[in-house]
């Protein structure tokens, strides 16, 4: 008898070396660069699958073959029964059948072909997403939605911009999308994307989930939304599939019970106080026109989401005269007095620079290259505690390269000396980053601030007092740089890199600095950056006597 066992893929053993390095810290949601890890395992899984159902269709094909074979026999046989087994070879036959031949089959049969897939799927299953990384991925994708305002249909059917791979969502997909957004309580998206997999479900679409589970999601959030007449009106289209919906048949009660209430405060009232009212309510519904620049008095918030929208820019025509592009050589330093660089002014206040061409390709690449086995959630400076720790409000994978490691790394932190004059050796280490699934660094100063005295204690370099922000990858779509102050944003572009000082030569911190990195739409972040101290540049960049100088 054939054996149906299989051997596990040899792809499945190289693939497993890359993954072990993951395993101590998944996090996949917040790296785009280690989630491509994930497609090759799972395309190493399909391989495996396709020869479980080979094997499985073999198998199939004997069992096949035994029964044509008997069927035919067996025919002919029951026409003449004793006349049949009158011939004494068809009498041994049929007892070696049925004693023999029959338990090979059910062998045969009973012959498990999913060693090697079960065993592929089980080694490699210890390395998949968690629950943590799909509720962060689905968040990631609300996050989007919120901060470049778009609706669930343009994210459901993949219409993005820059996109390459256009993939549509499922009703299942919303569905989930709108059950992680109820688990955390926010209702408004839950009644988006409840009403969205309702809206795919009314179009035609084949789903294993009905209109009742939806609309019974999306009656109770628009419940607690506030808006009992239209819960009232889902929950009557419900009842309309199921009358006996328990819950439902309570809500309905319910429902009509808080209108009633309500039309009857609403006649209560007397016609003065009610007319004030009204005029109130007009007065709130009148439209201003919407602004296309920032004003002080808005949140952060929403000047940072303005900002990553490309709305709100604070740059004046005559502010933009005064920026200028140059060739560069950092005072005559010897390394760029043949070959200067170029730049180019980003912003006036603060003082942002970018230069271009900084980087090449084959550097980028051994930089991306030497950071990726070591990529580990990002982490932000704990002003209470002094320490590193990861922050949801910080979205992206992080590793840290020293310039004695590889020639490369050294390289890099010596041309940063020579255009910036500032001295390396007190600086941090290169820090590369690369975001994930919707990747964001929200509203964040690099420097200390005075309430935070023991902010770079340990490293006993003095406070950051400059910032150098290489951009190693282009993005289809976001994941600006943007200072919500000011109303500047610099936009990511690969082998660029830009610079600017987070303190004033006083050593007093510059609060316009404060910047962000807007959400990945679409497309694969890298950056990588230095942060520069204090101590060492006492000569390099003496202080000032003016506090804002």
């Amino acid at each position: 008898m054939l054996s149906f066992r299989m051997e596990l893929p040899c792809l499945s053993l190289l693939l497993l070396s890359c993954l072990q390095s993951l395993s101590a810290n998944n996090d996949f949601f917040t790296s785009i660069g280690q989630m491509t890890d994930l497609l090759y395992t799972e395309k190493d899984l399909v391989t495996s699958l396709k020869d479980y159902i080979k094997a499985e269709e073999n198998k199939l094909e004997r069992v096949k073959q035994w029964a044509d074979k008997l069927d035919s026999l067996s025919a002919v046989a029951i026409q003449d029964p004793e006349g049949f087994l009158g011939h004494p070879v068809n009498a041994f036959k049929l007892m070696k059948r049925l004693n023999t031949e029959w338990a090979d089959l059910e062998s045969l049969v009973l012959s498990d072909t999913t060693d090697g897939f079960i065993s592929n799927l089980t080694i490699q299953r210890q390395y998949f997403p968690t629950d943590e990384d799909q509720t962060g991925a689905a968040k990631a994708l609300l996050r989007l939605q919120d901060t470049y305002r778009l609706d669930a249909n343009t994210i459901s059917i993949g219409d993005l911009p820059g996109v390459k791979h256009k993939s549509l969502m499922t009703v299942e997909d919303c569905y989930e999308l709108g059950k992680i957004a109820y688990s955390d309580v926010d209702y408004y998206h839950t009644e988006l994307w409840m009403a969205q997999a309702l809206k795919q479900l009314d179009q035609g679409e084949e789903s294993p989930l009905d209109r009742v589970i939806l609309l019974d999601y999306l009656s109770y959030s628009i419940y607690q939304q506030g808006d009992i007449e239209r819960a009232l009106e889902f929950t009557k289209q419900l009842l309309a599939l199921d009358p006996e919906h328990q819950r439902a048949n309570g809500n309905l009660k319910y429902f009509e019970f808080q209108l009633e209430k309500l039309k009857k405060e609403a006649a209560d009232t007397p016609p003065t106080e009610k007319k004030q009212k009204e005029k109130r309510e007009a007065t709130e519904k009148i439209k201003k026109p919407k602004k296309k620049f920032l004003t002080p008095q808005l949140p952060e918030r929403k000047k940072y989401e303005m900002l990553c929208r490309g709305e709100g820019i604070r740059m004046t025509p005559r502010r933009q005269s005064r920026l200028f592009c140059r060739y560069y050589d950092n005072k005559h330093n010897p390394m760029y007095v043949l070959a200067p660089v170029k730049q180019q002014d980003e912003w006036d206040r603060p003082y942002i620079v970018r230069f271009i061409d900084i980087i090449s390709d084959k550097e980028m690449e051994r930089v991306k290259q030497l950071a990726k086995p070591r990529l580990r959630r990002a982490t932000v400076h704990d002003p209470l505690t002094g320490k590193l720790t990861t922050a949801q409000y910080r979205v992206s994978k992080s590793a840290w390269l020293t310039g004695y490691e590889d020639p490369i790394i050294d390289k890099i932190n010596q041309r940063i000396e020579d255009l910036t004059g500032l001295e390396m050796d007190t600086a941090e280490e290169l820090q590369v980053a690369n975001y994930g699934v919707g990747g964001q660094y929200e509203p964040h100063f690099d420097f200390g601030r005075k309430d935070e005295p023991d902010a770079f204690k340990e490293l006993g370099t003095g406070n950051r007092v400059a910032t150098w922000l290489f951009y190693m990858s282009d993005v289809a779509a976001g994941g600006a740089t943007v200072f919500p102050d000011v109303g500047a944003s610099v936009g990511p572009q690969k082998g660029t890199a830009v610079f600017w000082y987070n303190l004033f030569p006083s050593g007093e911190g510059d609060y316009s600095t404060r910047h962000a990195a807007c959400p990945v739409l679409v497309g694969n972040k890298w950056v990588s950056n230095k942060w520069i101290h204090e101590r060492g540049q006492e000569w390099r960049r003496p202080c000032s006597l003016n506090e804002t100088e």
